[in-house]
């Protein structure tokens, strides 16, 4: 998914025409991706566009006679300045398959964060992911953005503030993918696996960011001041593993004996293998980094070896 770079001026769709408790998720689904289509200026086919959906799925979407896919749902969210949670359970911090990011994660611009500095983020976090946070100043993001560099300082006060704004991105983006692929999977098996996969540095947004992380990585590492966005971020992480790990073991699919430990045992694996598909030491692919997380999942949490 590429960000998107729409015309219209951002408000906060959170309390805007919430349906009510007595329709059912799909409809109350419905009912709040149009109030948000409302609440925009310009028609349906705007929206259609601005989501990169055709219009005519978009309506058979909106009547019930096809269901927004994950990846519809996150365009929709990440278009509009909401979250999926959001749009499936009416609150950012309703209780879902996922842990909820901390207030200090969340983009510091929402709610009533402007369409300019939606797009600015947008495009200093590609720039950061393809170029390396050190290569990319403050001057590109004005020239990709098509804007002065007074603009950028307005919206962000430092390059440091870019930074910390992109990770809170990836969290945001993360969240909203897991909730959107996972809200409708029960199995707790299924879920851990469906996590490691929507974990895996593929092309695209993955590969974006798993490079982001690794410049957050790097700088944390040297600037103490970092340190608590940036471990208040991968908390949500941590606390997602361990949350399907137990709910496994409630289910009896889970047979691991230390939670705690396995979740650290698995978020280090992911880290570790992701930076060597990335860094392109051989051998190390995106089929070998699934495969050696299946096996660990199996021997240690399934197996409970």
């Amino acid at each position: 998914m590429q960000p998107v770079a729409s015309q219209v001026e951002y408000c906060d769709y959170r309390n805007a025409g919430l349906p009510s408790s007595g329709m059912d998720e799909t409809e109350q689904l419905r009912t709040r991706v149009r109030e948000l289509i409302r609440s925009m200026p310009g028609a349906q086919r705007e929206f259609a566009a601005g989501i990169g959906l055709d219009e005519t799925k978009l309506s058979k979407a909106l009547t019930g006679t096809r269901r927004f896919s994950p990846h519809e749902l996150v365009r929709v969210a990440e278009y509009c300045g909401v979250t999926v949670n959001w749009l499936l359970n009416g609150s950012d911090d309703a209780k879902t398959v996922t842990a909820v990011p901390a207030p200090a994660t969340r983009l510091a611009g929402e709610p009533g964060q402007s369409e300019p500095r939606r797009r600015i983020l947008e495009t200093a976090w590609q720039l950061i992911a393809e170029r390396g946070y050190h290569r990319v100043r403050i001057a590109d993001i004005a020239k990709a953005c098509g804007t002065s560099t007074a603009t950028i300082h307005y919206h962000f006060p430092s390059k440091t503030e870019v930074l910390n704004e992109a990770l809170r991105r990836n969290v945001k983006l993360a969240f909203d993918r897991q909730v959107a692929e996972l809200h409708a999977v029960d199995g707790a098996h299924d879920r851990l696996l469906k996590l490691v996969e929507l974990q895996l540095p593929a092309d695209g947004v993955l590969h974006a960011e798993w490079s982001v992380w690794l410049q957050v990585w790097n700088e944390v590492s040297l600037n103490p001041a970092l340190r608590s966005l940036y471990t208040d971020s991968y908390d949500r992480w941590h606390r997602t593993i361990l949350m399907t790990i137990r709910t496994g073991q409630e289910q009896d699919a889970f047979h691991v004996a230390d939670p705690e430990a396995a979740t650290e045992q698995l978020t280090a694996l992911i880290d570790g293998l992701g930076i060597q598909v990335l860094t392109h030491k051989p051998g190390c692919t995106v089929a070998t980094m699934r495969k050696h997380l299946h096996d660990f999942i199996e021997s240690s949490i399934v197996k409970g070896a």
